[in-house]
């Protein structure tokens, strides 16, 4: 099975040495480990991974990564989002071109599902290498806080909700949803999915149906943030991994979050379904959404660098790299052909919904960066100030879907 693997990097040792810059935001402890082992993977092939961490999130990064492309200083590689993040770059020709490469290496057989390349396609030609299938459709609890609270862990969302007083009352936060506006957002487009599903959640960001938007079905899903933000109120973190410790160390029932945050279990020793229960789709609607990580190759005057930037991407997409990186990431790999039976309980959970194609995209994919910026404002400030009202807040989301792109 991993014969490929062992042939991409036969093939890149014949490369000369050559230092690469590569920049992401993965700082947390579980990203760490799970960056590390491509750094590993490439420095195998006698080729040098300079890491280029970012920290802060891919809010506070990618206009630093963006900046640098377009001042004339670009980096080797760099992570994105797939989907529309890196659009302008690519239309402006500062981006490499992987066409070639993808089709001697028939990536359109081995990376599933196909909407995976799809995101990395502009005009007919491959721009990136995707990295692995990033969820964001989960919900994260800990078993020692419903224990301490004398509660059931929750099997779905209105249990959930139900069990927050008993949480509150045991002086646990019900819900840790940290500062940075994407995690309210991106908490926000959890519910959509689940309460309202995946043809409500299609309408809206796909089809951009801005009276749908503002109709009864999204003002349940309104409601249901309305809940969330009063389980949040006390959380009083800004980073995600910092409320991702809260649920960790029981000091939250739970965390709206993407399989990301298993990274960080794995690091502090905890296991799956016994010291944390995860539930995809908040026990809703189990759905795995085909966004996540894929690295794009700004164009490079070096041949040498050149040269490099086609053996790491072919090292990204080698099985053995694909295991060893998604396993610490908490993330699905984006080949079907690798041997996953190390996964823990919840990366199964995940692979049997991609398994029987409960897959839909995400907005990386459906909105341009400027939309997602005006929703995550929206939704930074109706975490944060419990005096907006739900029907001003859903008024002015109608309005941006009505706009967006």
């Amino acid at each position: 099975m991993l014969a490929a693997g062992a042939a991409v990097f036969a093939y890149a040792g014949v490369a000369a040495a050559t230092d690469l810059e590569v920049t992401h935001w993965w700082t947390s402890g579980g990203e760490a480990a799970a960056v590390g082992e491509l750094a590993k993977a490439f420095d195998a092939t006698g080729n040098h991974w300079v890491d280029g961490a970012i920290a802060g999130s891919g809010g506070t990064a990618r206009p630093i990564m963006i900046s640098r492309i377009t001042g004339g200083d670009p980096m080797g590689a760099t992570q994105f989002n797939h989907g529309r993040q890196a659009e302008e770059l690519i239309q402006a020709g500062l981006m490499r071109d992987l066409t070639d490469l993808a089709t001697r290496d028939k990536w359109a057989e081995i990376v599933r599902p196909k909407s995976l390349l799809d995101s990395c396609t502009v005009d007919g030609k491959i721009y990136c290498v995707p990295v692995n299938i990033h969820s964001w459709q989960w919900l994260w609890l800990s078993n020692e806080a419903f224990a301490k609270a004398g509660v059931p862990v929750p099997k779905n969302w209105d249990e959930y909700v139900a069990a927050a007083p008993a949480l509150k009352k045991a002086g646990i936060v019900p819900l840790a949803v940290g500062g940075q506006p994407w995690q309210a957002s991106g908490a926000f487009d959890v519910l959509l999915a689940a309460i309202g599903g995946t043809d409500a959640f299609l309408k809206v960001y796909k089809d951009k149906d801005k009276d749908f938007a503002a109709g009864p079905e999204i003002a349940k899903v309104f409601k249901a943030a309305d809940d969330a933000r009063k389980m949040a109120k006390n959380t009083n973190v800004q980073d995600w991994n910092q409320a991702t410790n809260m649920v960790i160390t029981g000091k939250a029932g739970g965390q709206i979050m993407g399989d990301w945050a298993q990274g960080e279990f794995q690091v502090a020793g905890k296991v799956a379904g016994k010291d944390y229960t995860c539930l995809p789709g908040l026990g809703i609607n189990a759905v795995i959404a085909t966004g996540g990580d894929a690295f794009y190759f700004p164009l490079q005057k070096d041949p040498e660098k050149a040269k490099a930037q086609e053996v790491l991407a072919e090292t990204l997409l080698a099985p053995k790299t694909q295991v060893a990186f998604n396993l610490k990431k908490g993330s699905l790999p984006v080949r079907g052909d690798v041997d996953l039976d190390t996964a823990n309980d919840c990366m199964k959970k995940g692979l049997d919904i991609l398994a029987k194609g409960a897959v839909m995209p995400w907005t990386d994919q459906l909105l341009s960066q400027d939309s997602q910026k005006q929703k995550e404002d929206l939704f930074s400030e109706f975490f944060a100030k419990q005096n907006l009202s739900v029907k001003d807040a859903q008024k002015r989301f109608a309005k941006i879907i009505a706009t967006a792109d």
